[in-house]
């Protein structure tokens, strides 16, 4: 195992962030617009910390800082640093990079410990590799037969599904990939959050890294202006201030399975809804329009919000939703589901930033047995899933040995693979929803966020048919609206899902 030692840079600022803070914080009560090279020392001193602990904090969101993140665990990336949806990030991906060499995060601990960490490391790793290998003669059997390449076969084609058979396996055989693995980012805060982060960095999963991580994003910070947080700004919160700490962590396994049972053997579940969503929905078009229900019956009002042959908003790759007077109606409706996937999974359905989850702090769900899930081909084939849950079981042994030598839990949580059950809470408004399944039914989409965003579709259709008619991916929506159908280009699936969604089967 190669130590990836965290490394911060900041490769974009504001020139004078503290200084244009408080020329923002001056202009609410000017003529004009204050310029930051108006600003006295005597003003810092004062409009600073009176805004600053006043709780006035937008005129500290205008500065942005664009940080380069290297070395950093995908844990942190997903308990913390994407815990939160006031960010930008691009990621290094798993899905589609090779991870060549085990290259993770290596919490301080030392001894017997560090060899049992390090060892887990590498055999993750040697999993992953053979799982790779394993699996492309099987993606490139179900890619080929997509493709039709005994009858349509060209070098091109079959180079085509050769690159995208040898993804394809990656994509799967990460799963057995530990959460401690290393990746890299271009992450970009505002001012205000990364204050919000210097307070909590001792919370969730993964507060000794993060608060390594979080010193160092302040340190970039400093070094081209002191005074954004030397004049302002509160202390990180101890761990044992935490609200979270003081209420426990029942670690049992009851939850889990209290959970498991209410999911009722979906992926994810709808708890809850807007009662009257439809009514609801076509009411608040007829308002902002200012139209009577006699000129715009609730029917009509709905084929006019969602209806993409009437609405070209349903068209825009550019997703312009919330600027639409119209579409602003969709945050009246709202859903919450239950949801179970993969540590993996999650990391890039939490993206999705406007459709929130209240996702599990680790510990709180920490169990000897393994607690994870299986995708859909090596669930197929039988060498894959052996080799699979072989791969499981040493993580869990691995971490339970680390637990059994007094490791703090933090620490051995970092050997736990992708494949981690992560059980959360996640709700939306039909706005920020609908583009979610947009882009979440398309067979692009990773595999398990796939089958959950068809199951709630299918639930939501279910309860109010009148809004759920109108959903699909990309391809459904623009056929006979728009060319291309397909708006993925050159990485187009091979299926035609338009001719038969939701019944066309996902094979891989």
């Amino acid at each position: 195992m190669e130590a990836a030692v965290p490394r911060v840079t900041l490769r974009n600022h504001f020139a004078q962030p503290f200084d244009s803070a408080i020329a923002a914080a001056r202009t609410c009560y000017s003529s004009h617009i204050i310029s930051p090279s108006e600003i006295t020392d005597k003003q810092r001193s004062t409009i600073g910390p009176a805004t600053f602990q006043g709780g006035h904090h937008t005129v500290y969101q205008h500065a942005h800082f664009e940080f380069g993140l290297e070395n950093v665990s995908r844990h942190l990336v997903w308990n913390f640093l994407h815990g939160h949806p006031f960010y930008n990030s691009e990621q290094q991906s798993q899905r589609y990079v090779r991870m060549k060499n085990p290259e993770a995060f290596l919490p301080p601990i030392e001894d017997q410990a560090r060899e049992i960490y390090e060892t887990a490391i590498d055999r993750a790793w040697e999993h992953y590799r053979e799982l790779s290998t394993m699996l492309e003669p099987v993606t490139h059997e179900v890619l080929a037969d997509i493709w039709e390449l005994e009858r349509k076969g060209s070098p091109q084609r079959n180079k085509r599904v050769q690159q995208q058979a040898g993804k394809k396996a990656i994509e799967i055989a990460r799963y057995v990939l530990p959460v401690a693995a290393a990746t890299t980012m271009v992450h970009t805060l505002s001012g205000i959050v990364l204050h919000r982060l210097h307070r909590m960095c001792h919370s969730g999963d993964t507060p000794w890294e993060a608060a390594q991580v979080v010193d160092e994003m302040v340190a970039r910070v400093k070094e081209v202006d002191p005074q954004f947080f030397e004049r302002v700004g509160f202390e990180p919160l101890a761990e044992d201030k935490m609200p979270e700490t003081a209420l426990g962590l029942a670690a049992s396994g009851a939850a889990s399975a209290e959970f498991d049972r209410r999911l009722d053997g979906r992926t994810s579940r709808l708890v809850d809804f807007s009662p009257n969503a439809e009514r609801v929905a076509a009411d608040a078009l007829r308002f902002t329009l200012g139209l009577t229900e006699s000129a715009l019956p609730d029917d009509e009002a709905l084929r006019r919000l969602l209806d993409p042959s009437v609405n070209r908003y349903r068209l825009e790759t550019l997703n312009v939703l919330e600027h639409a007077p119209m579409m602003r109606v969709l945050n009246h409706v709202h859903y919450t589901f239950l949801k179970k996937i993969s540590h993996t999974a999650d990391s890039q359905d939490q993206r999705h930033r406007m459709v929130p989850g209240s996702r599990p702090i680790t510990a709180a769900y920490d169990s000897p047995d393994p607690d994870f899930l299986t995708p859909m081909l090596i669930r197929q084939n039988a060498a894959a899933r052996s080799r699979y849950e072989q791969a499981m079981e040493e993580a869990w042994t691995a971490k339970g040995k680390l637990l059994a030598l007094g490791v703090r839990p933090e620490f051995a949580q970092y050997l736990l693979p992708n494949a981690l059950s992560v059980r959360l809470v996640e709700s939306g408004t039909l706005i920020h929803l609908m583009h979610k399944w947009t882009m979440r039914t398309c067979f692009n989409a990773q595999e398990e966020i796939y089958f959950a965003s068809m199951e709630e579709l299918e639930q939501v259709s279910a309860v109010h048919p009148r809004l759920g008619r109108y959903m699909g991916p990309p391809c459904v929506v623009r056929i006979g609206n728009a060319y291309p159908v397909c708006t993925e280009g050159s990485h187009f699936c091979g299926v035609r899902v338009w001719n038969n969604f939701p019944d066309v089967e996902r094979r891989i």
